[in-house]
């Protein structure tokens, strides 16, 4: 893994930045699971469907198999009159055929008996055992399903990178497929590191910081699609520090730090990391511009270290940590959808970053999206408490008027 950071002035543009963390960034060994343990990962080849879906033509409803040709002529008054040869369901197995004047009673799921077009709803009938009156008769195809409707065999079910849902594990199982080839959910370890940092459960106080950001990253390490998992609090003892992130690479995937990453007499994180693997970086990111990355241990395993500051760090996640968790899952996209979006109140920005600020995008009736801007800067904290969006203003937007146009991730949390 590369861990020379291309250097500029004053600062990298997030568009290199990334792409110069991403491409050092490789998906995590391919396994084979049961189809039971499959969701949440991300497959890592094409999956094809080796049969057709349905795999057999079946009755969609409870009824009678008929022939349309036997039940054409049914009319309110001039019922049709068929002989009940059998009853068919889910289970039947054996091949049956229907003959002129005749029908089967079927439950939903049943295979159709050769010849058969259609299946008389019961309702439409006297619900007759041994013969049935027809008083009202259904187009030919109503109430069948043919083999491969859905889906024919060979045809891809789901592309590498694909997320499998408990939607796709029904589809997966409906076609005949058992196991399946996945990239693992990455594991991600979360450590904070400061000498200030208490536990939570209580109130910050002179000399005394809450944990936030172990907390917090890793609940959003778990929203993106990880197993995540927190350390807790590290004290800046530059042994310590590196004892803790030592112990964490025999089971961690990635490692995110978080605080000590300035230039600040307390900022041991940066003093330990950059003297090796890592590069701490200045990017053109609001309100979290320094950044580091690289990777620790003989296994090379990957590590983020975002700042201290609980918004920052949430920020800094979502523009490096999170993209990096989507590549180690083999997962496509690696980014957040995004949509442009009119701007209802006039938003400024600081000159030469690009300013995430959290924002409450909604759809419009007529098409399109809006986006309400939320509290950002020193107080973005409690702007991401609110939001659904993260409202993208270029390095070059200094001032964006009520009406314009802007840029906005959207962000999938459930509420």
């Amino acid at each position: 893994m590369t861990t020379t950071a291309p250097q500029r002035d004053p600062a990298i543009p997030l568009a290199d930045y990334l792409t110069w963390v991403l491409r050092g960034v490789r998906p995590l060994p391919a396994l084979d699971l049961d189809l039971t343990q499959a969701y949440g990962n991300t497959l890592a080849e094409d999956v094809v469907a080796p049969g057709p879906l349905p795999a057999f033509d079946h009755a969609a409803i409870d009824g009678y198999a008929a022939r349309s040709e036997d039940v054409m002529p049914a009319m309110p008054g001039r019922p049709v009159r068929l002989n009940v040869v059998g009853d068919l369901t889910a289970s039947s197995w054996r091949p049956v055929r229907l003959t002129s004047g005749t029908c089967f009673s079927v439950a939903a799921g049943a295979p159709l008996p050769a010849t058969c077009d259609v299946v008389v709803p019961a309702t439409g009938t006297d619900q007759g055992m041994a013969a049935v009156e027809i008083y009202d008769a259904p187009k030919k195809g109503h109430g069948v399903r043919r083999a491969g409707d859905e889906l024919p065999a060979g045809a891809v079910l789901a592309g590498a990178g694909t997320f499998i849902t408990p939607a796709l594990v029904a589809v997966l199982a409906a076609t005949g497929i058992g196991h399946v080839v996945v990239r693992p959910c990455p594991r991600v370890v979360v450590v904070a590191t400061g000498d200030e940092l208490v536990d939570a459960g209580r109130a910050s106080q002179p000399g005394q910081v809450v944990d936030v950001n172990s907390h917090a990253l890793t609940a959003a390490a778990a929203e993106a699609g990880a197993h995540a998992y927190r350390v807790g609090i590290c004290d800046d003892d530059p042994e310590a520090v590196r004892g803790v992130l030592d112990d964490q690479t025999l089971r961690a995937d990635l490692i995110i730090t978080t605080g000590g990453t300035g230039t600040g007499p307390g900022d041991m994180v940066r003093r330990i990391l950059s003297r090796g693997p890592v590069s701490f970086t200045d990017v053109s990111v609001y309100p979290c511009s320094s950044l580091g990355f690289g990777s620790i241990g003989g296994t090379e395993v990957p590590v983020v270290c975002l700042p201290g500051d609980p918004g920052a760090a949430l920020i800094g996640f979502e523009v490096l940590a999170r993209p990096v968790i989507q590549v180690l899952a083999g997962a496509e996209p690696v980014f957040r959808p995004s949509v442009r979006a009119h701007l209802l109140e006039t938003v400024h920005s600081p000159t030469g970053l690009r300013e995430f600020r959290p924002a409450t995008a909604a759809e419009r009736r007529g098409g399109g999206y809006t986006v309400q801007p939320l509290a950002g800067g020193p107080y973005t904290l409690s702007g991401l408490a609110e939001a659904n969006a993260l409202m993208v203003l270029g390095e070059k937007v200094t001032s964006a008027p009520a009406g314009s146009t802007v840029d906005v991730l959207l962000l999938d949390r459930r509420r």
